[in-house]
């Protein structure tokens, strides 16, 4: 079920949701002009940079390309970590039932993922 499209579309859609929360975080800290665009840009490529890069070989959910090769236990460690500051981010923003909601949905994503989890969990 963890790889079937509709669950990996909704996976797409929160790493998507995630960058927007963490860019938004960056640009609603501060006043100038410097750390304001500065974080709104490097928060989301930070977070694309780790997404992408610590992968567990042959997971068939990214398409089985690992540039740096990790334990699934790290890979589903990163990625709670990272899903859990976008929601984090939303709730610093002021978007306390947002950051809730995206929580929950992520939670969804991966109850429905269960066998994705054991899969990684055994690698």
């Amino acid at each position: 079920m963890g790889n079937h499209p509709i669950n990996l579309a909704l996976r797409f859609l929160l790493e998507l949701c995630a960058l927007a929360a963490v860019g938004s975080f960056g640009w609603l800290r501060f006043d100038s002009w410097l750390p304001k665009w500065g974080l709104t840009v490097v928060l989301p490529l930070l977070f694309m940079a780790l997404w992408g890069t610590f992968a567990v070989p042959d997971d068939p959910s990214r398409g089985g390309g690992a540039p740096i090769p990790v334990p699934g236990a790290v890979r589903l460690g990163l990625e709670l970590v990272l899903f859990g500051g976008a929601s984090l981010a939303l709730q610093a923003n002021g978007h306390l039932r947002l950051a809730v909601v995206f929580a929950a949905v992520v939670a969804v994503h991966y109850a429905v993922s269960w066998d994705r989890i054991v899969w990684l969990l055994a690698r």
